[in-house]
Parts: C-alpha cells; structure tokens; sequence
C-alpha cells in the first residue's frame, strides 16, 4: 500500500531511518529503545519529523510519551498464547 521499495530494518542504532514510498513520499521509522533522556530526542529534532506532514512510525514510543503528538495511531503487535501467529490492536488517540 505504501509501496516502499527499500529494506526495512529497525533503526537500533541511528534512531530512525527513512524511506521512499512510491517515489514522492517519505516514511521515517524510529526506535526510540536506547534513549536515555529525552534531550537525545530534541537534539535530533523530532518535531521536524514529527510535524512534516509524512508518516513516522514508532518503536518504542511510551519512552518519549510526551513528546508525541496530541492525535497519533497506537498499534500493538504482539504474539498469540499458543505462540502461532499475532494479535494486532489498533487504538487511535486523541
């Protein structure tokens, strides 16, 4: 759907990654797993990402949960009981 022609990997080291979707568009991709302080998020300037108008997707987001915009989509992905296949919950917040 976003047509995203590039591999995508967790952004573990460099924080976020970017990518093209279908030519014209941007996807940023984040995780937000070793953030130590919330000063490292405003360093790389998140509200650039945040407010560009282009998807961004998070991991790890309850770490900079203040930091997040007033209206977001929560997805939660996680394993079923039985360990065969995922649950996915989508909550939109406001």
């Amino acid at each position: 759907v976003l047509k995203v022609n590039d591999e995508v990997t967790s952004p573990s080291f460099s924080i976020v990654n970017e990518y093209e979707a279908g030519g014209i568009d941007l996807i940023y991709h984040f995780d937000f797993y070793r953030i130590k302080k919330l000063e490292e998020v405003l360093d790389i300037g998140y509200e650039e990402y945040f407010y560009s108008g282009y998807y961004c997707f998070l991991e790890w987001a309850d770490k900079i949960e203040e930091l997040l915009p007033e209206a977001y989509v929560y997805i939660s992905i996680t394993k079923n009981d039985n360990d065969e296949g995922r649950k996915i919950i989508v909550t939109a917040e406001r």
